[in-house]
């Protein structure tokens, strides 16, 4: 007997990600269900090569009966109708950034702190963090086990489908309109995307921080270790697909090269690819449609007593959303939710 999922927002990015991934993976659900407004029902999706779903109206769904849901309709929509999902006893893995710092809902990565998700029996939710945080702290687990992190210093090249759909229209019309010498409208950006980068994602804070580097901080710490200190400089760059991170860390004990290699060769959900040579690593182009999170670029930090320096790359609607939240979904089914 298998298990009833929703996936809520299924017509966006991270939706469809989220129906491709189940079906990849062989997810033990007898029906798959795709919610989405008003306006998108009726409309056909793929699921998995040969089957399509049906969208239905997220509004009036009743999800009495349903095991799982997999949400990613935005932020105010999650706060309606995830807590609307749970309170009819669907466990709710909501990948949006509304539940993430609530004390009494757990924020999960399964690479780094599974245990966490026993939590969901407060509140019937399970939050999925930030895509930007998700790879970083899955390269920094295995590090902090073995020598303990004092501090975090990195500077991300983030992709415009972390913005969404329109997102990525804008930076194809704008490099298509650069190439034919058309007016470039910034829309969903505050500036240019095409040719250009952005030091300027989500809202700015009261510190000058944008709110997307305050979620690395606090994310990382709420799942990592709360005793870690992190400074971030997230950057919107023109490609599709796939987030790249620079990542400085500074550790409380020794931490050679060969030994941070040697920890992620055996760490769940990390390729190294570090060749000191041309093509000796991996960029955001490579790692789109990999479930990976890439390190390369490994290097001393020469400037500190115990300092690593290295590269990583994920694709961020599969590890940095979709994948993630289906991790989630596979523990809560093999081990809370039995049938």
């Amino acid at each position: 007997m298998g298990y009833k999922v929703a996936v809520i927002g299924a017509t966006g990015n991270v939706g469809r990600e989220m129906l491709q991934t189940l079906a990849e993976r062989d997810f033990p659900a007898d029906e798959v269900i795709a919610l989405a407004s008003e306006r998108s029902v009726g409309r056909e999706l793929s699921y998995g090569e040969d089957e399509v779903v049906k969208v239905k109206n997220l509004a009036t769904f009743d999800f009495k009966g349903v095991d799982i849901a997999l949400s990613s309709p935005g932020a105010k929509v999650s706060a309606q109708h995830s807590p609307r999902a749970a309170a009819a006893g669907c466990v709710v893995v909501d990948n949006t950034s509304h539940f993430r710092m609530e004390p009494d809902v757990p924020l999960v990565v399964p690479e780094v702190n599974p245990k966490a998700i026993a939590g969901y029996k407060k509140r019937g939710i399970i939050a999925n963090p930030n895509c930007s945080t998700i790879q970083m702290v899955v390269a920094l687990k295995p590090l902090h086990d073995l020598a303990r992190i004092k501090r975090v210093v990195v500077s991300t090249y983030q992709s415009v489908s972390g913005a969404g759909k329109d997102a990525m229209d804008e930076l194809f019309n704008q490099t298509r309109a650069i190439f034919v010498n058309d007016p470039v409208r910034p829309e969903k950006f505050t500036k240019q995307i095409a040719f250009n980068v952005i030091p300027h994602i989500d809202v700015f804070m009261d510190d000058g921080s944008t709110k997307e580097e305050w979620k690395m901080v606090v994310e990382t710490r709420k799942i990592l270790d709360p005793d870690i200190a992190v400074q971030a400089t997230c950057v919107r760059v023109p490609t599709f697909i796939s987030h790249g991170e620079s990542v400085t860390v500074e550790f409380e004990n020794p931490m050679s090269e060969e030994a941070a290699r040697e920890a992620w060769s055996h760490a769940p959900g990390i390729v190294v690819v570090d060749h000191r040579a041309n093509e000796g690593y991996v960029t955001p182009a490579e790692a789109a449609g990999e479930d990976a999170v890439y390190v390369s670029r490994i290097r001393r930090d020469p400037t500190v007593k115990h300092g690593l320096s290295f590269w990583c790359v994920s694709d961020n609607l599969r590890k940095g959303a979709a994948l993630n939240a289906v991790q989630i979904a596979e523990v809560l089914a093999r081990d809370y939710l039995k049938k």
